[in-house]
C-alpha cells in the first residue's frame, strides 16, 4: 500500500472521501487536500498514468487492505475436509443424524471425506449407501473425487456446492 508521501508521481487522478470524483491534480494539491481532511492520500493502482489515488480516513486504508487479503486467501486456500465414518449397516435414525452432521459442514464450507468401513462382500453395500448420501445431498454439495472401492470399504470426497 502507496500512502501520502510515499506517492512518487506528479500527478494522481483524485476520488474524495464519499466516492466523488475530484478529477486531475498534482500530488502536492492532493496531499494538501488530504492533510486539511485529516485523512490519508492512497494510491490504488500503479499500472496507471495519472495513478488512481483516494483519500481515506486514517488507519481505514490499512484496514480495508488486510480485509481484502484474508478473503483473497480465504477464496484461494486449500479447502478443509473433515472425514465422516459410515458402516454398510448402518440404521434409519442414525442415517438422518449423520446427513444432518454432513449438511451442517457442508453449509459451513468444508470438504467431506465419507469413507464407509466394509469387511469382505459389503463392499457393493458400501457404495451403494455412498451413492444414496450424494442423492441425499445434492444441492449442497458435489462429489469430488469419484467413489473409490477397495477391499476394505469406499470413499468419496464431497465438496461444498458454493464456497464462502
Amino acid at each position: 500500500m502507496i500512502a501520502n508521501e510515499q506517492i512518487k508521481a506528479s500527478e494522481v487522478r483524485l476520488t474524495g472521501l464519499d466516492g466523488e470524483d475530484l478529477g486531475v491534480m498534482t500530488r502536492d494539491e492532493a496531499l494538501a487536500l488530504a492533510k486539511k481532511h485529516k485523512v490519508d492520500l492512497v494510491c490504488e493502482s500503479l499500472m496507471s498514468s495519472p495513478p488512481p489515488c483516494r483519500l481515506i480516513g486514517r488507519g481505514a486504508a490499512k484496514q480495508d487492505m488486510n480485509a481484502r487479503k484474508q478473503a483473497e486467501k480465504r477464496k484461494d486456500g486449500p479447502l478443509k475436509a473433515k472425514e465422516i465414518r459410515l458402516t454398510p449397516h448402518i440404521e434409519e435414525h442414525d442415517y438422518e443424524t449423520k446427513l444432518r452432521q454432513l449438511e451442517k459442514l457442508l453449509d459451513g464450507g468444508l470438504a467431506v471425506d465419507l469413507t464407509v468401513r466394509a469387511q469382505g462382500k459389503e463392499s457393493q453395500q458400501a457404495k451403494a449407501l455412498l451413492e444414496r448420501l450424494l442423492a441425499d445431498l445434492k444441492g449442497r454439495g458435489s462429489r469430488e473425487t469419484g467413489i473409490q472401492t477397495s477391499g476394505k470399504g469406499a470413499a468419496v470426497r464431497v465438496v461444498p456446492a458454493r464456497r464462502p
